[in-house]
């Protein structure tokens, strides 16, 4: 990771983007290119859908992208299918200079739904996930990379997710007990499934390996909706949290203009 890429004065934190969120009238390449310009770290998803030969040359500090193609935490076959196309995000992963890949607790179709819901989760759906996350762990540990999982949330985007809100996440994490596996704290979908976030966040410290914000609703950068973002911001500096914070939101306007907002929201004078 470039030492002053993502890094601005008066932040306490490195920053980061979605280039799946923003400038999303432009090639993903040409995405990517711009918010390595701003100085933001880039974030990508579904590497399978990027040409990696040309993020490779591109110049670039990755933060984070999905650490997975196909498969389930919660069940025997899905597990086995999320090891193995881990194993093959990591060699991406590797390649970029990845050095966080994001998890879900089920597969995720392109239209951010569930590809197999979950009405109930079960004592043996539990049990099953711990193994799964374990096994990843060892995989990241094996690596030199770190496995995150993101909690979602099921009122708005993602319904019949299981595992989605940040407490079962983080209880997970927890169980598992890895340096290998962390949260994605992601923000959004905690204000709309949980809420207290900075309280959230105090409890989850331990375990956070990225943060990631947008506000509600609309899902939009700091300042478009209910979030005070300032003072969460003020909250994690106080608390000695320095890590990733990355913007994974739509921009309301002018993606340049959305960037220095999610700049402004985390600056700490």
């Amino acid at each position: 990771m470039s030492a002053d890429k993502g890094r601005f004065p008066d932040v306490p934190f490195l920053l980061a983007a979605s280039s799946e969120m923003l400038f999303v009238d432009l090639p993903p390449l040409e995405r990517v290119r711009r918010i390595d310009a701003a100085g933001f770290l880039v974030e990508i998803w579904d590497w399978t859908r990027h040409d990696i030969d040309a993020l490779a040359a591109s110049g670039a500090t990755f933060s984070s992208m999905t650490g997975y193609i196909r498969g389930r935490l919660a069940d025997r076959d899905g597990a086995d299918e999320l090891l193995a196309t881990a194993r093959e995000s990591v060699a991406v992963a590797k390649r970029l200079g990845v050095p966080r890949l994001n998890l879900h607790g089920t597969g995720l179709g392109g239209d951010g739904l569930p590809l197999r819901p979950a009405t109930e989760v079960t004592g043996a759906m539990w049990l099953q996930a711990g193994d799964t996350l374990r096994r990843l762990a060892d995989l990241g540990e094996e690596a030199g990379v770190t496995f995150v999982l993101e909690n979602l949330n099921a009122p708005v985007d993602h319904p019949g997710v299981p595992f989605g809100r940040a407490a079962e996440c983080l209880e997970l994490i927890a169980f598992v007990d890895s340096p290998s596996l962390r949260l994605m704290l992601d923000l959004y979908h905690a204000q709309i499934g949980e809420g207290n976030l900075i309280e959230l966040c105090r409890q989850a410290l331990p375990y956070i390996g990225e943060i990631q914000v947008a506000d509600v609703p609309g899902r939009c950068e700091p300042g478009t909706g209910e979030i005070n973002y300032p003072g969460i911001a003020r909250a994690l500096a106080d608390m000695g949290y320095d890590g990733v914070i990355g913007l994974e939101g739509w921009a309301s306007g002018d993606p340049a203009v959305a960037l220095d907002a999610f700049r402004a929201a985390f600056t700490v004078a």
